[in-house]
């Protein structure tokens, strides 16, 4: 019961992490692919309907998690105050420049907004993979099972190291370069124009680079947490998910050289999804390490709630998970196809 559990939330995550992560990327790379109020309207367009939506994956995410693990939820959301505070405001300035950028018809007021939805995508993604960078990296945990954690300290992994330092910021820059790949390949498939084509350009040369900052970030990781590795390597069970990680790394751009657009789009969502599940995988039980000593990590067994609870609530977290993916898939049949062209539309 209690590894149902975990790989519910890792699912959940790790769907949080393709849906919105498409919009954090068109985000990301929106002041480059659209260079018009027109196309900047387009880009908004793609994901007007759907950005919201997505976010709720976040929040039940971590509703789950309290609801489930209860003692990690405690220890995590106390430990990381203050970049939890970051990332509830960078949310909030990506959500109102979305909602507000079309409201007055100004010079000075459009640009604005586009730049702040620019920073906030770049920067809660960077902020998000720092976040898991802490995970991967260990925190400062000890006996008491709690800890409190500077935003950096000297920019080295450590027994009581900063949330930033240089392997969570490689970790942070990483997610910044998939998510916008992710996110020109939502744009490619969702646009057409000039945005289309420049989405195709782009795309080639970014998945160059996501691909060497995999490299790199497998062998930091390798030096940082090589537990995670042998953790992989002992479940065999785990291996299909680093095959669908490496399967869809190779075929995001290669589709698109093809021209495929919706496989490319796929490509990198196998490919998130993928890397993070393997992730989750490896770390198993552990939930949050120490990086003081193995034996101050928080597990999944010790924060788990009672049996009983976890029980009782597989048959609602199913009956919800069903209606959220039936929704979803109402949603994305509903608004399949490309955007209208920008001047036929109102707003955004």
């Amino acid at each position: 019961m209690i590894a149902l559990w975990y790989a519910n939330i890792a699912a959940m995550l790790a769907v949080y992490v393709v849906l919105d992560g498409f919009d954090f990327g068109a985000g990301i790379v929106h002041l480059f692919v659209a260079r018009t109020d027109a196309e900047r309207r387009q880009v908004l367009a793609a994901i007007g309907p759907v950005w919201d939506g997505n976010e709720v994956w976040l929040i039940a995410a971590g509703g789950t998690l309290f609801f489930a693990f209860p003692g990690a939820y405690a220890a995590a959301f106390s430990g990381f105050y203050l970049p939890l505070m970051l990332v509830l405001w960078l949310l909030i300035l990506r959500g109102t420049s979305i909602e507000f950028r079309s409201h007055l018809a100004n010079p000075l007021w459009r640009p604005f907004w586009d730049a702040v939805f620019a920073l906030a995508s770049l920067f809660l993604a960077v902020v998000l993979g720092a976040a898991l960078g802490n995970v991967l990296r260990g925190v400062g945990l000890d006996g008491t099972g709690s800890f409190s954690t500077p935003l950096f300290s000297n920019l080295r992994p450590g027994q009581r190291p900063g949330v930033l330092d240089w392997y969570t910021l490689g970790v942070g820059v990483f997610t910044a370069a998939s998510l916008a790949a992710h996110g020109l390949g939502y744009l490619r498939w969702k646009t057409s124009g000039a945005v289309q084509q420049r989405c195709a350009r782009a795309a080639a040369a970014l998945w160059t680079l996501v691909a060497i900052l995999f490299v790199v970030g497998t062998v930091a990781t390798a030096r940082v947490r090589p537990e995670l590795f042998s953790s992989i390597a002992a479940r065999p069970w785990s291996w299909p998910f680093v095959l669908i990680a490496v399967s869809g790394l190779v075929a995001a751009p290669i589709a698109h050289r093809r021209g495929a657009e919706l496989a490319a789009f796929l490509g990198s969502a196998a490919f998130l999804a993928g890397t993070l599940a393997a992730t989750a995988a490896g770390l198993y039980p552990v939930l949050l390490p120490s990086a003081i000593d193995p034996g101050f990590s928080v597990d999944a067994e010790a924060s788990a709630t009672g049996e009983h609870g976890l029980a009782v609530g597989v048959v609602w977290w199913t009956s919800a998970i069903v209606l959220a993916i039936a929704y979803f898939a109402y949603l994305f049949r509903s608004l399949r196809g490309k955007v209208a062209e920008p001047e036929a539309r109102e707003g955004y």
